[in-house]
């Protein structure tokens, strides 16, 4: 049940924990109805303005756990709007205060060249049927009684993807067009009318079944939880739940840095500039806001593929499921790209799933240390360049090579349009559009500071191992490392 002093965390957990456990218990489509009426049970609302909407809010959460559209129409993007929650919003983008003096001059209204604003009793009113949103009323007001409400989703976008719906109603709308999958909007709506579509009912149903299901955890997973979980931690949590196993994805890490190595390699050879592949909303960012750089992009596989193809080289017919602080890596998972994950989660989807199973993750020695220390820093800004660098220098590549480390969407923007225009002075580029590098994913579980903190700690305790003799020593070699 969800209480009165519910947050907007607990509320989308919830829904994932109750959906997870009547997935594991098989009783989902029989129960599924009802779940809204057993988390809302009213008779006063706990978040919302009426136990109706909240529960049309929990109906349209489940869907999205479920991997659906919150609504009937699907347009097969992962990161959906929850119009129930959305229409919470101010729908008119300029809004009149109450700083508001109804002065004489009627600077705003000679201002607004569509007639949107008229004078009322107290003060004037912004028609938000005609309000184009040019912002020349609020210009003009002498006392700054014209606020500008910028939508928090449409505010945290980096590629302005987000409009109004024009049809009256106010919903926000996302132009797949434009849209990176990079998840920004998800955590900055505070009514939470922003998800991603879930997977964890399929996984629990292959779970079920006889099929052997893989986890792998993020290189960015290393001190999310604290520096006493380890992955030795998480191995013996996800097997508890009904995984078969788990690999580091560090050391898919390894396997793509091997790889672009030898890329970057030739491409010096050649006088080519290259961008990086690992980060897949980066990679959006290239295909759809500048087109014609694709062919500069890594064709190395990223390091959630070299890890799922590594496994199902082993173990045929096995499914693999990513975990980790990335939303852009549902869309990848998606992609179509051969052998690649089937599934992606985040941190909090996994704590449901573990929630649900009553598992708690707890300290533990780790004792099968997959990755290098380069692989493992892949989640760091800088830290695949780092692993690049070292692999050509084990390659025997001694010439000098220069990298733009792109840590931020502003960053990655300036790059690629020195890159686009010829000017760019370095010879590749590691793009990452989250600040930080992927420590500081949207879906992230703890502040980045105190996650470095922690991470610098365990990873302080890895070993030395260099990555070609740890991809040796993992037989990875054999692994196809090409889109």
């Amino acid at each position: 049940m969800i209480t009165n002093d519910a947050t907007l965390l607990k509320v989308k957990h919830e829904v994932l924990y109750e959906v997870a456990k009547l997935a594991y218990a098989g009783r989902l489509e029989e129960e599924r109805d009802s779940l809204p009426y057993k988390m809302v049970p009213g008779p006063q609302p706990a978040f919302r303005c009426c136990i109706y909407r909240e529960r049309e809010v929990i109906r349209q959460r489940i869907r999205l756990a479920e991997g659906k559209a919150p609504g009937a129409e699907d347009d097969g993007n992962i990161v959906q709007v929850i119009n129930s929650a959305c229409e919470g919003c101010p729908i008119s983008r300029y809004v009149v205060t109450d700083n508001c003096q109804k002065c004489m001059g009627k600077a705003c209204q000679a201002a607004c060249r569509f007639g949107a604003i008229s004078m009322g009793r107290d003060k004037s009113y912004i028609d938000p049927s005609k309000c184009k949103e040019c912002g020349q009323c609020a210009k003009a007001c002498p006392y700054n009684a014209i606020a500008d409400l910028v939508r928090p989703c449409m505010k945290s976008c980096p590629v302005d993807a987000i409009s109004v719906a024009d049809n009256g109603t106010g919903i926000a709308v996302i132009n797949q067009d434009k849209c990176i999958q990079c998840g920004s909007c998800v955590h900055k709506c505070p009514f939470g009318a922003i998800g991603s579509k879930t997977f964890i009912v399929d996984i629990i149903k292959k779970m079920r079944s006889d099929i052997k299901v893989f986890a792998m955890l993020a290189p960015a997973t290393i001190g999310q939880f604290g520096a006493d979980i380890t992955m030795s931690s998480w191995r013996t949590a996800l097997k508890k739940i009904g995984f078969y196993d788990v690999v580091d994805v560090s050391l898919g890490a390894d396997m793509t840095a091997m790889n672009e190595a030898k890329e970057w390699i030739e491409a010096k050879e050649k006088g080519e500039k290259k961008t990086t592949s690992c980060c897949p909303a980066f990679k959006n960012y290239i295909e759809k806001h500048f087109p014609t750089l694709k062919d500069a992009i890594s064709e190395t596989v990223s390091p959630m593929c070299a890890a799922s193809r590594y496994i199902k080289e082993k173990f045929p017919g096995a499914v693999t499921v990513f975990i980790g602080p990335c939303i852009a890596k549902k869309a990848e998972s998606m992609s179509g790209e051969k052998d690649t994950a089937d599934y992606a989660l985040t941190y909090g989807e996994i704590r449901a799933m573990l929630r649900a199973k009553g598992v708690k993750l707890e300290p533990e020695e780790d004792t099968d240390d997959q990755g290098s220390i380069y692989g493992k820093k892949f989640a760091n800004a800088g830290g695949v360049t780092a692993a690049v660098l070292e692999s050509m220098k084990e390659l025997g590549c001694t010439g000098d090579v220069s990298v733009c480390k792109c840590s931020g969407i502003t960053e990655c923007k300036k790059a690629l349009t020195l890159m686009k225009v010829g000017r760019l002075p370095e010879d590749f580029i590691e793009g990452m559009v989250c600040e930080g590098g992927c420590v500081g994913g949207p879906s992230r579980h703890r502040d980045p500071n105190l996650a470095m903190r922690d991470r610098n700690a365990a990873l302080a305790k890895s070993s030395d191992i260099l990555i070609k003799d740890n991809l040796d020593k993992q037989n990875a070699e054999t692994v196809d490392m090409i889109r």
